[in-house]
C-alpha cells in the first residue's frame, strides 16, 4: 500500500437489533410507549379472566372500569412491561450476546398466545381440574413456564431475569395483599397461590422477547445511515 494511502475506515461490528428510528433516545421512548400499551392490554384481558374465575377478588369500591379491575393494575402491568421490554435487549447488549433464537414477529405472537394460555389455565384448572394438591398443581404450570422460556427464548440472561422478575413480583404482590389491597381465594403460599411465580416468570420471558423483537436492527439502520453518509 501507498505511504499517501489511507486504510478506509471499517463499519462497526453491530448486533441484531434495529430500529426506523435512528436517535437512540428517541427509539427507546418509542419502544417504552409501545410496551406499556401492550402491558396494559394484557393487563386488562388476563385480570378480568382471573376475576370471572373468581381467583382474584378486589374490594367493591375500587372496581370502577368496565373490565372489572381496579383502576391501578393496569398502569402497572404496562410499567412494568415497559421496563422488563427494554431490558432484555440492554443486557444482551451489554453481554455481547445478541439474541438470535427465533426472532420473527410470528414466534413473538406465539409466544404471547402461549403465555395467555397459561395463565388461563391457572385461573380454570385451579377451579376445575382435581389436583391431589397445590404443590403438583404449581410444579404443572411450573414446567409449562419453563416450556414457553425453552420453546421461545433459550438464553441463558433470559431465564435469569425470569427468574428475578418472578421473585420480586411474588414479594410486592404479597406486599399488596398483606396490606388488604387485594386478596386471592384459598390462599395457599403466605397471602397468594403457589403458582404465582410462573405467571410471573412467563410473563417476562414474553416481555422480554416483545422488547428483544421490537428493538431488532437497530444496529444495521444506524450502519446503512453511515455508510451512506
Amino acid at each position: 500500500m501507498a505511504e499517501g494511502e489511507t486504510e478506509s475506515p471499517r463499519p462497526k461490528k453491530c448486533g441484531p437489533y434495529i430500529s426506523s428510528v435512528t436517535s437512540q433516545s428517541v427509539n427507546v421512548v418509542i419502544r417504552g410507549v409501545v410496551l406499556f400499551f401492550i402491558g396494559v392490554f394484557l393487563a386488562l384481558v388476563l385480570n378480568l379472566l382471573q376475576i370471572q374465575r373468581n381467583v382474584t377478588l378486589f374490594p367493591p369500591d375500587v372496581i370502577t372500569s368496565i373490565f372489572s379491575s381496579a383502576w391501578w393494575v393496569p398502569p402497572c402491568c404496562g410499567t412494568a412491561s415497559a421496563v422488563i421490554g427494554l431490558l432484555y435487549p440492554c443486557i444482551d447488549r451489554h453481554l455481547g450476546e445478541p439474541h438470535k433464537f427465533k426472532r420473527e414477529w410470528s414466534s413473538v405472537m406465539r409466544c404471547v398466545a402461549v403465555f395467555v394460555g397459561i395463565n388461563h389455565a391457572s385461573a380454570h384448572w385451579s377451579q376445575k381440574v382435581d389436583f391431589d394438591n397445590n404443590f403438583q398443581f404449581s410444579l404443572t404450570l411450573a414446567a409449562l413456564s419453563v416450556g414457553l422460556w425453552w420453546t421461545f427464548d433459550r438464553s441463558r440472561s433470559g431465564f435469569g431475569l425470569g427468574v428475578g422478575i418472578a421473585f420480586l413480583a411474588t414479594v410486592v404482590t404479597q406486599l399488596l395483599v398483606y396490606n388488604g389491597v387485594y386478596q386471592y381465594t384459598s390462599p395457599d403460599f403466605l397471602y397468594v397461590r403457589s403458582w404465582l411465580p410462573c405467571i410471573f416468570f412467563a410473563g417476562g420471558i414474553t416481555m422480554g422477547n416483545i422488547g428483544r423483537q421490537l428493538a431488532m436492527y437497530e444496529c444495521k439502520v444506524i450502519a446503512e445511515k453511515s455508510h451512506q453518509e
